[in-house]
């Protein structure tokens, strides 16, 4: 029996709560390797700075093969809540996620690595040079592309049956040609990461399973919109051809043709 009214509204925060945490907790659990030398490079002293770099880096090496799987099965689960399957079980959901997309998130995850390598270390480079400033400004602006392309690869991963290099492709032409979701897309994630810094036990609990809510929600609306231009295109070809077929049929009977 449904609960309805006051007492019917908090079950279903309650039920929203239990599902975030449960999808962030498999996630972050999944991806403890990587979380491991982050936190590791956050904690080192100020002094160690070669040391924090290093840590980064390592981090950054070991995310195709723990992070990105375990992202790519987060996705999984909120693909699900997005498309009105509210009540899928997520251990299961979770897991088959994990071990369905595991390859391409994982050579997606290396090709991304290599380039998230590039741009720190031109960052650093530049924003060190009081002449290269001004550089480091349009690889802030690479940097977006990249973050936000991420989150549609993601989507896309657990979306559609493509190719690693179409997905790459395809993640990287939506971020570029719908630059306003975009921007939407990463402007939800940094107030998540916002709030989440503000109150940290959001983070091993709530922040990674809501962003990939909100990103996956963001990228659905981007598809039924695309979705419905090709309907529409295919509908106006369909008219069109049917248009050209009663016009022969009329040249045909003029001209006496059989």
């Amino acid at each position: 029996m449904e609960m309805r009214g006051i007492m019917g509204g908090f079950y279903k925060i309650s039920e929203w709560i239990m599902r975030l945490s449960v999808t962030n907790v498999l996630w972050a659990i999944c991806s403890i390797p990587f979380w491991f030398f982050v936190f590791s490079a956050l904690f080192l002293p100020t002094s160690e700075q070669g040391s924090t770099i290093g840590m980064l880096y390592v981090a950054i090496a070991v995310s195709p093969f723990t992070l990105f799987p375990a992202t790519a099965a987060m996705f999984t689960v909120a693909r699900k809540w997005v498309m009105g399957e509210v009540d899928v079980p997520l251990f299961k959901t979770f897991f088959r996620g994990y071990k369905e997309n595991f390859l391409q998130s994982m050579l997606g995850g290396l090709l991304y690595a290599v380039l998230f390598a590039i741009m720190v270390v031109d960052l650093t480079v530049y924003r060190s040079e009081p002449s290269m400033q001004l550089i480091s400004f349009l690889f802030i602006g690479f940097l977006f592309i990249l973050i936000v392309s991420l989150f549609n690869f993601f989507s896309m991963l657990v979306h559609y049956h493509m190719k690693t290099f179409q997905l790459l492709k395809n993640a990287v032409l939506i971020t570029i040609g719908r630059p306003f979701r975009s921007i939407g897309t990463l402007a939800m994630a940094i107030v998540v990461l916002m709030a989440s810094w503000k109150f940290t036990f959001l983070f091993p609990f709530f922040t990674g399973s809501v962003i990939a809510f909100l990103s996956y929600w963001n990228f659905n609306l981007i598809y039924q919109k695309m979705q419905a231009q090709a309907e529409k295109l295919a509908a106006a070809e369909a008219e069109q051809a049917s248009n050209d077929e009663s016009e022969d049929e009329t040249s045909d009977i003029v001209t006496g043709k059989k």
